[in-house]
């Protein structure tokens, strides 16, 4: 059985060696200790130089994993108390606090999200930031049920069925929600990698 309590689910991603999912506002995560990213890439048959991306319960948990000069730092924490927490994603300058295994060596930058979505603040205030992705083996449409989860990722520890609410106004048989809104930091500006539920 792979669904567990909250309280259990934390134990083992903490633990280091166990994935896990979760809902999120966007679509459902998949998730490991940062430092154990390359489950991850294992799970989904997923190349290694596509970065995962830092989960955290606030912004100040993912700060430390970017560096800039003040002036960025300003313009970084005013986009996040904007639209934090929410579907955005920021590809900021990433800097030595960075985990290895969470993206190619020659890549420069990392990913930082803060979902609004009560059961993954949940997890994620008692675990820390996490290393995440869309849950689906790679090129495959991202999965939102708990059957499907469960029935392609029989390895990974879900919440209780009881816990899997997703978010509201979605045709559950049909629909596949967005994922996040991606930008990156350019130096000077914002730049839109991809558009997804929130539209900038």
């Amino acid at each position: 059985m792979t669904q567990v309590s909250i309280a259990a689910l934390v134990v083992a991603v903490r633990s280091g060696r166990r994935l896990v999912s979760f809902p999120t506002d966007t679509i459902p995560a998949l998730a490991a200790r940062p430092d154990q990213g390359e489950l991850i890439f294992a799970a989904k048959q997923r190349q290694p130089d596509k970065p995962l991306i830092l989960m955290a319960a606030t912004p100040e948990a993912l700060w430390p994993f970017a560096q800039g000069q003040p002036a960025e730092l300003e313009v970084w924490r005013k986009m996040a108390q904007d639209h934090w927490p929410g579907a955005l994603t920021l590809v900021l300058p990433a800097s030595d606090r960075v985990p290895p295994g969470l993206k190619p060596p020659e890549v420069t930058t990392v990913g930082l999200r803060v979902p609004a979505w009560a059961i993954a603040q949940t997890i994620l205030q008692q675990t820390g930031p996490l290393a995440t992705t869309s849950i689906n083996r790679s090129g495959q449409p991202p999965l939102e049920l708990l059957e499907n989860i469960e029935s392609e990722f029989p390895e990974v520890l879900t919440p209780l069925a009881s816990q899997w609410h997703l978010p509201i106004g979605r045709d559950t048989a049909n629909s596949v929600r967005q994922p996040s809104t991606v930008i990156r930091w350019t130096g000077q500006d914002w730049e839109v990698l991809r558009q997804g539920m929130l539209k900038l």
